[in-house]
């Protein structure tokens, strides 16, 4: 089995994986939705409020068609500063329980640079690790939950994960 496995690599991966800090900046209207937006930070990078508008904008966009692909208008942002460049993921919930991601690329700090990522890329160890968790508070909160359809959604939006993910 051990020959299916590239072990070096792997050990590589193991040994360099550490916490990286994510930061709940609440909720904003982007494209017709109600998104709640994250920042995931590599060490010594970081994302204030104008490195956040580039990400906003793309979300926009991108929500903005989602009524015609049966959006129930609740999306998620992650802006990922990360330690090879940055990462834009704008995830959506649609119609039949089912979600929308885009993801965008870019080098570190050029957020003019940032594009559509490559067929088939998924999020990274923390981005998935914001994801896991809205998926959670998605099903807890507003599936699952009690009370109006503004009560969902407002304990959906308090629902957040922070600090150092692994």
């Amino acid at each position: 089995m051990t020959g299916l496995v590239d072990e070096a690599a792997l050990t590589a991966l193991a040994e360099g994986h550490h916490a990286r800090t994510a930061r709940a900046w609440g909720t904003r209207e982007a494209g017709g939705q109600l998104v709640k937006v994250y920042v995931i930070e590599a060490p010594g990078r970081t994302v204030d409020e104008a490195g956040l508008a580039p990400a906003l904008r793309i979300a926009g966009d991108q929500l903005a068609l989602g009524r015609h692909a049966g959006a129930l208008g609740l999306a998620v942002l992650i802006v990922h500063a990360g330690g090879d460049g940055d990462y834009v993921l704008v995830h959506s919930w649609i119609e039949g329980h089912m979600s929308e991601l885009a993801i965008w690329t870019g080098p570190a700090g050029r957020p003019e640079e940032l594009r559509p990522g490559r067929q088939g890329l998924a999020p990274c160890v923390w981005e998935a690790a914001v994801l896991a968790h809205e998926r959670e508070a998605f099903v807890r909160r507003v599936l699952d939950g009690a009370g109006t359809a503004a009560e969902r959604v407002g304990a959906w939006a308090e629902d957040v994960i922070e600090g150092d993910l692994r």
